[in-house]
């Protein structure tokens, strides 16, 4: 027994050591940022894994735009993607064992509280945000600490809005405007489908986002603060109970492929499939990427409120990067990504290169979050002088220990037995929230 436990250590060893060195295979894709000035030799090299492509061209654009302006602290960044999983399970193994971590890294919302048990091999990053939190907004990195100390920063604030098919809306004669409330949307979308045959949204069977939002609105969550289980409250249960009747009314139909990810949603969607859907700033992205015949088509709002003068939006998904203690170079790689997200600068970009709503919010009123782009382009002008309006309603949500399991539970069991089997509400969160509890 033994001897097999120290095989699967060494392997274990073996395998971190060679990911650490290689710059990609055939299931996730890699590439070097040269610096801009000097020899390799006189660079640093920093290491950075992620799970979106995306996020490693960012960098790497942020990586040029650093050693343009810093010709005496050049850094070499090395980027590499994988599939979510691996990159999650892989980072979580190479802090454990105390062998193969990268510099940087991110690390997914839901699977952040994994980072955080026991001692945290993260670097503290207080240095770097505490001098600019005034600026910045504040939930959005409250979501990635311990005991006083941040340990991640985000890409985005997340706020869920609402986006509609103005072109559906306007031959039912519905205008978007007049929706201020969750009745008011189900009203409306009697008349979308009465008078288009047309379904006013898709909610999601295997995902999360048709549902968290919504109750982190009426300040409800998975989560209580403390970290106990509230799936079973009473607002989850009637948030469920509202989602649910909507689909009963066939005033909403199940996702396509089962969320809103999926290639047969974004099919459906681009054949003009549902009227509406609810999803965080960051889906705009997906809509450009995935969804072409919608261009000119879609237009951003609020998400209704529940109460009259209720909230109307919540901070939805996240990523953090992290800096991990294994690093060598913690202090260039702070500076540097200080620089991609905490400053004026990197937090524009942030909008001009992602489409992200920033979590530096003093930006959103600047002129260069209201120039063209390929965002205004496809949803049209004032994307950020709505977002300002619902500034302050942007509902935090609570993170924990627990939110790795309750949310794949959410995933797994609860949206598609009661969203897609239409099984009673109350009874299936109370039977998933203990599951969870029992953990």
């Amino acid at each position: 027994m033994r001897k097999t436990r120290f095989t699967i250590i060494a392997l274990i060893l073996l395998a971190m050591t060679a990911l650490a060195a290689c710059s990609g295979n055939n299931s996730g894709k890699s590439s070097s940022s040269p610096a801009s000035s000097g020899s390799a030799g006189e660079a640093t090299k920093i290491v950075f894994w992620t799970f979106q492509e995306l996020h490693q061209k960012y960098y790497e654009e942020m990586a040029e735009r650093w050693n343009k302006q810093n010709p005496d602290r050049q850094i070499q960044l090395e980027g590499s993607t994988f599939p979510y999983d691996d990159v999650h399970n892989k980072l979580l193994v190479a802090l454990q064992t105390g062998v193969g971590a990268p510099d940087l890294a991110d690390i997914e919302i839901s699977k952040f509280a994994n980072y955080l048990k026991g001692t945290p091999q993260l670097a503290p990053l207080n240095e770097i945000v505490e001098p600019e939190l005034s600026n910045l907004v504040k939930s959005r990195f409250d979501i990635y600490a311990k005991d006083g100390q941040y340990y991640g920063i985000d890409y985005h604030v997340g706020a869920a809005v609402i986006y509609y098919n103005r072109e559906i809306l306007d031959k039912a004669g519905v205008n978007p405007d007049e929706i201020r409330t969750w009745e008011d949307y189900k009203t409306a979308g009697r008349t979308v489908l009465e008078k288009t045959g047309v379904p006013m949204t898709t909610v999601e069977t295997t995902e999360h986002w048709s549902l968290w939002p919504l109750i982190a609105q009426q300040d409800g969550d998975f989560l209580g603060q403390d970290g106990s289980v509230t799936l079973d409250s009473d607002i989850n249960v009637r948030t469920v109970q509202y989602l649910q009747d909507l689909v009963k009314e066939k005033i909403a139909v199940p996702a396509p492929g089962g969320f809103h990810h999926s290639e047969e949603y974004w099919a459906f969607m681009n054949q003009g499939g549902a009227a509406s859907v609810w999803m965080p700033m960051w889906y705009m992205g997906r809509f450009i990427d995935n969804m072409p015949e919608l261009k000119g088509k879609m237009i951003i709002k609020p998400m209704p409120a529940w109460t009259d003068g209720g909230a109307r939006s919540a901070g939805m998904g996240g990523t953090g990067t992290v800096i991990t203690q294994q690093s060598k170079v913690q202090d260039i790689a702070k500076a540097f990504l200080s620089f991609a997200k905490l400053s004026k600068e990197g937090n524009i970009a942030l909008w001009t290169e992602l489409g992200f709503d920033p979590i530096r919010s003093e930006v959103w009123t600047l002129p260069e979050l209201n120039e063209p782009n390929k965002f205004t382009e496809y949803f049209g002008d004032g994307i950020f002088t709505m977002l300002s309006e619902v500034k302050d309603e942007i509902k935090p949500v609570n993170i924990g220990e627990k939110t790795p399991a309750i949310i794949d539970a959410v995933k797994r069991s609860a949206m598609f037995r009661t969203l897609n089997d239409l099984e009673d509400p109350s009874k299936v969160l109370q039977e998933v929230a203990e599951e969870v509890r029992a953990q």
